[in-house]
């Protein structure tokens, strides 16, 4: 019997990127959970954005590039307020950085009533991430609705910081740690875990949030891999080989292809929390491995721009 994957529900900000690089400007949609949510669709997993899109320009762009990758946008709501603006530089390393315009703009202003329905149908897990988690007045909207979830969803998330945005480590901290409870699944990079943490071991981080409930923590170290705590037990995956065009995108590809993969094992959705649980060293070790190899693809290409199943199983072969 083929294996039919149910619905993942992305929930978060969707971002206009103006990249600049030396041979000029170019305007691409952008915003973690957007990205995860095309990636998600690009391997074969059927995603739903749950998002505020703006009426303007720039917001009618996002809409016809989410459309265009086949990302569900049925539950997304038309939005008076501006699209959010991220004017991204490349260095010559590849490395990004990033300068936004998001004050007063549509990705922040949830009411919970604009998410009475986020969840209908054959959702299987709920995805939430990065600046919408933390900006008010939207985040707590965004936070009821990923402990709603939690009777019938698995719950994944990824903080993605942006300290221009978020400003004040502590001004967000009790945020993020609302949500990494509510997850049965976090991803979380070293870069995040300097700022938010500093001067703590990504091990040991990953431990102490393991233990608030999540069954799966995983911590992205670049081009060095990632580490991983489940259960008792921890794997180091090393990273790798990449050319590395840019970075834009690359943890987002690593979420998406990570999700796929616990899509593909059966091991979306409450009834199967279980069995999450009991994740063994080997099922990790592959798991982190596909998610490192989507990173490693992306980092070669120009803008967020994430693998399809095909440019996998090709990578793996």
């Amino acid at each position: 019997m083929t294996f039919k994957p149910g619905v993942v529900a992305v929930a978060g900000e969707v971002i206009m990127d103006i990249v600049s690089t030396d041979q000029g400007e170019d305007a691409v949609a952008g915003g973690s959970p957007a990205n995860v949510a095309v990636g998600l669709q690009r391997l074969g997993v059927p995603a739903r954005l749950l998002a505020r899109l703006s009426t303007d320009e720039y917001g009618r762009q996002l809409r016809r590039s989410l459309i265009s990758n086949g990302v569900d946008v049925s539950h997304c709501v038309d939005a008076d307020q501006a699209a959010s603006v991220a004017r991204v530089r490349l260095a010559a390393d590849g490395g990004a950085t990033y300068d936004f315009h998001v004050d007063g703009t549509a990705d922040w202003q949830w009411r919970s009533g604009e998410l009475t329905n986020a969840l209908e149908g054959e959702v299987v897990a709920l995805h939430v991430g990065s600046l919408a988690m933390t900006q008010p007045p939207g985040a707590d909207a965004l936070l009821e609705l990923a402990l709603r979830a939690r009777p019938t969803c698995t719950v994944t998330y990824d903080p993605n910081c942006r300290p221009l945005i978020m400003g004040n480590p502590e001004a967000v901290r009790d945020r993020i740690m609302a949500a990494v409870t509510s997850a049965d699944v976090v991803k979380v990079s070293t870069e995040d875990l300097e700022w938010f943490l500093p001067g703590r071991e990504p091990i040991d981080v990953a431990r102490e949030w393991r233990t608030l409930g999540a069954s799966l923590v995983v911590v992205t170290r670049g081009p060095d891999g990632a580490i991983a705590v489940f259960g008792n037990d921890a794997v180091d995956v090393p990273g790798q080989p990449a050319n590395v065009v840019d970075t834009v995108g690359a943890g987002d590809s690593f979420m998406s292809a990570l999700i796929w993969g616990l899509c593909q094992r059966d091991l979306l959705g409450a009834h199967r929390r279980a069995a999450l649980g009991k994740l063994d060293s080997a099922e990790v070790t592959a798991l982190i491995r596909t998610a490192v190899a989507a990173s490693a693809i992306t980092c070669g290409r120009r803008g967020a721009d994430p693998p399809t199943l095909a440019d996998l199983q090709n990578a793996a072969a």
